[in-house]
């Protein structure tokens, strides 16, 4: 039976394999931005990451506890701005699920966890970005009951 639980400091390496797993969608969907194979984050950055409140990190893990999956969540909140509200948002800056893991309940799991967590720390929403050229992270967060809140467009120019 799988678990969610807070991230910890052993589990950076599993998480870095996790991390190329990701740039790896995106370099194969946008290999004018994504260099591919890296990861975003090295494993001091990580441990950093972890090890702060208002970025916490979650993994998914099996029997083993061996992590299939990941959250990194960031808290935001802007005050006193002349526009917009004081309301508390919690960021997923990403959301990986192994590939020999999908469809088995983690992204889910990973997900109602996160939703769990904001609503116990009085957050008023949760937002992430999703790339257009990974449609199965679309179809997933929609099936998740997520909805656009504002499009981010391009043209290359070139």
């Amino acid at each position: 039976m799988n678990r969610v639980r807070k991230a910890e400091i052993k589990d950076i390496p599993r998480i870095l394999e996790l991390l190329v797993q990701v740039d790896m969608v995106h370099h194969n969907g946008r290999p004018d931005l994504f260099k591919g194979p890296a990861t975003k984050y090295n494993a001091f950055e990580l441990e950093e990451i972890i090890s702060n409140e208002k970025t916490p990190v979650f993994v998914c893990v099996n029997e083993e506890d061996v992590a299939l999956g990941h959250a990194f969540c960031i808290h935001k909140q802007v005050l006193g701005d002349s526009v917009l509200t004081d309301v508390k948002t919690l960021y997923i800056d990403d959301i990986c699920v192994d590939e020999s893991a999908r469809f088995q309940g983690v992204g889910r799991d990973l997900y109602e966890h996160v939703i769990d967590y904001a609503k116990a720390n009085d957050i008023y929403n949760v937002t992430l970005n999703v790339w257009e050229c990974n449609p199965g992270a679309m179809a997933f967060y929609q099936a998740m009951g997520l909805k656009p809140q504002k499009v981010c467009m391009e043209k290359i120019l070139g």
